[in-house]
């Protein structure tokens, strides 16, 4: 761990990266990218020292309220929130505030903060997206080692669903030759279901690989699964997008399921609806107002 002083915390759509680099370990990570210009080992985790109190500054003057973004780069719940807290203390100011917040993570570490989560989406909107690639226990610990395990995510969901936040779920990477089968999707889908789960995003079916995360996640294949990495490099070479050979099918399959439960599957309108900032209270005042009249 290491930390630094940035000059800003939240990018043109309003994302926001409170660490940079992982300790989770999961193989196909793409953050791994060198493209990120990450200029120090992965697991060296970069402390943004100064973001909350940057983030205080920008809500306060922000003219428009809208959703604040977090764990596109970087999940917000590794180890290190649990010793910092930095995470938590950015939820109190999106509450104080009267934000939304979309937060992707693959965490049951979030639940901590359970009580900011429930009184921010009883004012605005609150979502909780959680990654799940593989319903296999044991594979799971594999290519996500150093994380709960697909299982515990399902109870994760299972709360949000308890106390009214919606979830989304992102099945994704989907890893050729490893957990590409019907068995794996149906397994999540029928967690998804379970939990109510708003919308899967899928993005086609497969995984993408380029400079950084291929020499990581090959490393990996050559330890867990070996022969893999050869179909690998026969099948794709060095391209970036990898879709399964049964993306076509699997893709199928998935839309049908979301058709038959009311899951959204297309990207494009998952997107639409976490970008969505309400303000409930506002709307309930305005609605007694129209009543009382």
């Amino acid at each position: 761990m290491h930390y630094t002083r940035v000059k800003g915390i939240l990018s043109a759509k309003n994302g926001m990266n409170l660490y940079r680099g992982c300790s989770h370990g999961c193989i196909y990570c793409d953050s791994r990218s060198k493209c990120y210009q990450m200029n120090h080992d992965f697991e060296d985790i970069e402390v943004k020292e100064n973001a909350v109190e940057l983030l205080e500054k920008i809500l306060k003057h922000k003219r428009k309220k809208c959703m604040i973004e977090t764990g596109a780069m970087t999940d917000p719940y590794i180890p290190l929130e649990q010793e910092l807290g930095y995470m938590r203390k950015c939820l109190e100011l999106i509450d104080t505030y009267g934000f939304g917040i979309n937060i992707l993570t693959k965490s049951d570490r979030i639940l901590r903060d359970l009580d900011l989560l429930i009184r921010i989406h009883k004012k605005t909107k609150c979502v909780v997206q959680m990654t799940m690639t593989t319903h296999d226990e044991e594979l799971c610990q594999i290519i996500e080692p150093n994380v709960c395990t697909t299982k515990r995510r399902h109870e994760v969901l299972k709360v949000m669903q308890e106390y009214g936040i919606p979830t989304v779920v992102w099945m994704t990477p989907i890893l050729p030759f490893i957990n590409d089968t019907e068995e794996n999707l149906n397994g999540i889908l029928d967690y998804c279901v379970d939990a109510g789960v708003r919308g899967i995003m899928s993005f086609g079916i497969g995984m993408t690989l380029r400079e950084g995360n291929r020499e990581y996640f090959y490393k990996n294949l050559e330890r867990s699964f070996p022969g893999i990495k050869e179909k690998y490099l026969a099948a794709y070479g060095n391209k970036y997008q990898i879709p399964c050979p049964n993306s076509g099918e699997l893709t199928g399959l998935l839309r049908k399921r979301c058709k038959e439960t009311g899951m959204m599957s297309n990207e494009n309108e998952i997107f639409q609806y976490l970008s969505q900032f309400e303000e409930k209270q506002k709307a309930e005042q305005i609605h007694l107002f129209d009543f009382v009249q």
